[in-house]
């Protein structure tokens, strides 16, 4: 019994030690601060799908899709009087309607570190403020006109097998 009692006043002494310490390391940081943004005071913010229709001649010859993450500084961005999706949106498709002579079936033709070069600076001559400092590509893909449509086939071929399944009528197992 008296090992039980020695244990209870051990465990309910850390317990309070440890809350002790917590809200001194709390108290040191300050009240309502914020932490520190990671990796030198930079935050890194990601881009929803973007997706860019590419036109050949007058028709579309396939989509450009992307996601990127840029890294900025968060004094900076919270000045933007736009939203920086809105941006990054808008230089991606400014680069790509003024370079046309991409050829994205060629993948020697393609310069990824230009790509995030101009979408950097261009952004930052923009605003006037270097406010994005990497742009980074988390993904990079693209569809041909030839491959969404025979994506659509497969995809309405697979319905239409699916639906005749569900059609039939129950047969059990003999």
């Amino acid at each position: 019994m008296l090992k039980f009692i020695a244990a209870a006043l051990w465990i309910c002494a850390v317990t309070l030690g440890a809350v002790f310490y917590s809200f001194q390391a709390a108290g040191h940081r300050g009240a309502g601060e914020p932490p520190k943004p990671m990796l030198g005071g930079l935050d890194y913010v990601k881009t929803d799908m973007i997706s860019v229709p590419l036109l050949r001649n007058g028709t579309i010859g396939g989509y450009f899709l992307t996601k990127l993450v840029y890294t900025v500084e968060p004094d900076q961005i919270k000045k933007l009087s736009i939203p920086a999706q809105a941006l990054m949106t808008d230089q991606v498709y400014s680069y790509l309607y003024s370079n046309p002579q991409i050829d994205f079936t060629k993948k020697e033709s393609i310069d990824l570190d230009a790509f995030r070069k101009s979408i950097r600076d261009t952004i930052n001559t923009r605003v006037g403020v270097e406010l994005v400092h990497e742009v980074l590509i988390d993904q990079v893909n693209f569809l041909s006109k030839d491959d969404i449509r025979d994506n659509a086939i497969r995809r309405r071929k697979n319905a239409g097998e699916t639906a005749a399944a569900m059609t039939k009528p129950f047969q059990p197992a003999e």
